[in-house]
């Protein structure tokens, strides 16, 4: 997928384009330095701080996303209800809840920390490389999504028999599991039993 100005770039409040830097981090997950965003998922990757974000609705559903098909990395598959990179400095908890305004057009009635975890995927189709360091966050949504077409494609919320199904089926993120599972305990916590997850 060609790299294109609106994939690697984004717009400063002065109307310039200013390359999007991430937080290098080390294993502890301290941050030690900035690279450019794109430049940090080439091969073989820079560990630096991401997040991960799993909405539920009041039935227990989660919300999924698949990634806008204009998308330079990971374009058209299946994904958590958003993920993303702090801005050097940014909270990761800030972030989270910024991503997820900007992306889905909905704030979280409730959000919380689910902990964190570190992996190492390569995305195969794109050459491009996942090594984060991942802070995970559960939370309720109870308003109406407005996506934005440029970063979602579609939305579907789903139970946990229905994931399971969707996710033999469908192409999902090599990441998504992995967080998935590392923010289970939370999402449990938060479901409760009968929900299934």
């Amino acid at each position: 997928m060609p790299i294109t100005p609106a994939t690697a770039t984004h717009s400063s409040s002065n109307g310039t384009v200013e390359a999007i830097l991430l937080e290098l981090v080390d294993e502890d997950g301290n941050t030690i330095g900035t690279a450019e965003k794109l430049a940090a998922h080439q091969a073989p990757g820079q560990l630096h701080r991401a997040f991960s974000v799993f909405l539920f609705d009041e039935r227990g559903r989660m919300l999924l996303q698949q990634r806008a098909l204009g998308k330079y990395h990971s374009p058209g598959v299946w994904s958590n209800t958003c993920c993303g990179h702090p801005y050097p400095g940014e909270a990761p908890f800030a972030a989270a809840a910024r991503r997820t305004y900007e992306e889905l057009g909905v704030s979280p009635s409730l959000l919380a920390e689910a902990g964190t975890v570190r992996y190492n995927h390569p995305d195969p189709d794109s050459g491009l490389v996942e090594q984060e360091y991942n802070h995970l966050f559960v939370g309720m949504v109870q308003s109406p999504l407005r996506p934005d077409p440029g970063e979602v494609e579609a939305t579907a919320f789903v139970s946990a028999d229905e994931l399971a199904e969707r996710h033999a089926k469908e192409t999902f993120s090599s990441w998504f599991m992995t967080v998935l599972d590392a923010a289970r305990p939370a999402v449990r916590e938060l479901t409760g039993p009968s929900a299934g997850w």
